[in-house]
């Protein structure tokens, strides 16, 4: 237990080490991953980022990426960032702006960072860049940590 009467579920492993293996751990069921090619740029204690190619399948009738597709790249590496510490954790909500459009073809960025965490609770803010660097969309996630639950077994 630590002082705060957590069980201690890294096992006294590299922050870092924690992270990537909780990565691995949560990608070999994630099937959203696979269904719309998100890969893995980075991860590390309250911090992922992650990629995805904007397909045909993804447009709109505006020919530009669809919300939702959008949505689902930030919540991925909001997901990963905020489970990062192998305490299974959840979304208890998420607020999110579009600024632009996500084009076909365009390889979209999303990384997520850990702005606070105490307690149960986390807030993580997440931006989606395009390979220009400009802001497709800014998300805050608020996150929920189901104490004592790992992610992975370490």
């Amino acid at each position: 237990m630590t002082e705060a009467g957590y069980r201690d579920l890294t096992n006294g492993l590299d922050p870092q080490v924690v992270a990537e293996r909780v990565r691995d751990c949560m990608a070999e069921n994630d099937r959203v991953l696979r269904a719309n090619g998100i890969r893995f740029e980075a991860v590390g204690p309250g911090y992922a980022k992650v990629t995805m190619t904007v397909r045909e399948e993804m447009l709109n009738g505006f020919r530009i990426c669809h919300g939702g597709f959008i949505t689902v790249l930030a919540d991925t590496a909001f997901a990963y960032a905020c489970n990062s510490y192998n305490e299974q954790t959840v979304a208890s909500g998420i607020s999110l702006d579009f600024m632009a459009p996500g084009r076909p073809g365009d390889v979209l960025c999303a990384e997520a960072k850990e702005v606070f965490a105490a307690g149960r609770t986390g807030v993580y803010d997440i931006s989606v860049t395009n390979p220009k660097g400009e802001l497709i969309a800014v998300m805050r996630g608020r996150s929920y940590r189901l104490k004592g639950r790992a992610v992975a077994e370490l």
